[in-house]
């Protein structure tokens, strides 16, 4: 088994190193060579040329890269490679309606394209992820295999046509914002209240058994654990995929005011100081990685991330 990745920063790195691990065979594309992954089996290639000729077709390729124009920019790059049945699956968190363009002039040339909306951050990619993937089937018969492998149990699911699974990726990250949201609020419902919670400790008893137990509950946990209410930056960055979302219900007529208030408490974070808004940015760092505190490579991405406009 074979995976081209081009991207090898957490996610892509982080995704190299699992599939090695499991004996596939990675042949990843970066600006820079990584000695870190090289010495751990991943064959690094800086140019294009090696890149593909070190895989064998049909290639399946895993973008693990920016959204917006950077993927535009970068299917450029490639197409003189591809050829006929080769698989392009983008990885990243693009607009679905992106996806259905990129999808629709790939297919001409007899390329498949797959939108692979990704979910378990840094530590799912590592250790075995959550693949939502919408695309042909024909193309979803070649990636499928090497998904599976990369995937926890019932891990994989192809959504439907194309763009369906980047958009299941958007409805998820709504629905994480809203998850975020509840868990901050209780966490500062406590830290406010008359009584001395250890927090660590409650966060650890309501997730074994309680109805809200869940990964998050377990970041928060771990976090508290490592980090005082004072280290903790409560202005939240985030790349703009949900405020998409609800343009995208407010067009279609549809209400999701759980959502709609999450992405609006995650813009009064940037003015205001909260135990609500520290809990969120802890668990937002926990689950991928993202910033604690204001970030202006993020700020620039939430504007250009989508091309199509809605």
């Amino acid at each position: 088994m074979e995976l081209g990745i081009i991207g090898l920063g957490k996610m892509g790195g982080s995704l190299a190193l699992q599939a090695v691990k499991k004996k596939i065979k990675v042949i990843g594309k970066a600006r820079g060579y990584k000695k870190e992954l090289s010495m751990k089996g991943v064959v690094v290639c800086t140019e294009y040329k090696k890149f593909f000729k070190e895989l064998k077709s049909p290639r399946v390729i895993y973008l693990s890269l920016p959204a917006g124009k950077t993927i535009d920019n970068v299917i450029r790059e490639i197409s003189p490679f591809l050829k006929k049945d080769d698989v392009v699956m983008d990885g990243g968190n693009s607009f679905y309606l992106d996806s259905i363009k990129r999808e629709s002039v790939l297919r001409k040339k007899g390329i498949y394209f797959l939108d692979c909306g990704t979910s378990g951050g840094v530590s799912g990619a590592r250790n075995g992820a959550c693949f939502m993937v919408g695309g042909d089937k024909k193309g979803i018969s070649v990636a499928q295999p090497l998904l599976e492998k990369l995937s926890v149990p019932n891990g994989f699911i192809h959504t439907g046509k194309p763009g369906s699974g980047h958009f299941a990726k958007l409805v998820h990250n709504g629905i994480e914002f809203g998850m975020l949201q509840a868990i901050g609020e209780g966490y500062a419902l406590c830290m406010q209240s008359e009584f001395d919670f250890d927090m660590p400790a409650l966060c650890k008893n309501w997730n074994n058994g309680s109805v809200i137990r869940s990964w998050l509950i377990e970041l928060m946990e771990k976090g508290l654990r490592s980090n005082t209410p004072e280290d903790i930056e409560p202005y939240i960055e985030d790349t703009g995929e949900v405020n998409w979302l609800i343009q995208d219900a407010i067009n279609r007529e549809i209400p999701v005011p759980v959502m709609s208030t999450a992405v609006m408490e995650l813009f009064k974070s940037r003015d205001a100081h909260s135990y609500s808004y520290k809990a969120i940015s802890l668990m937002r760092q926990g689950f991928g990685g993202h910033p604690n505190g204001r970030n202006e490579y993020i700020k620039k991405e939430r504007k250009i991330s989508r091309i199509t406009r809605i």
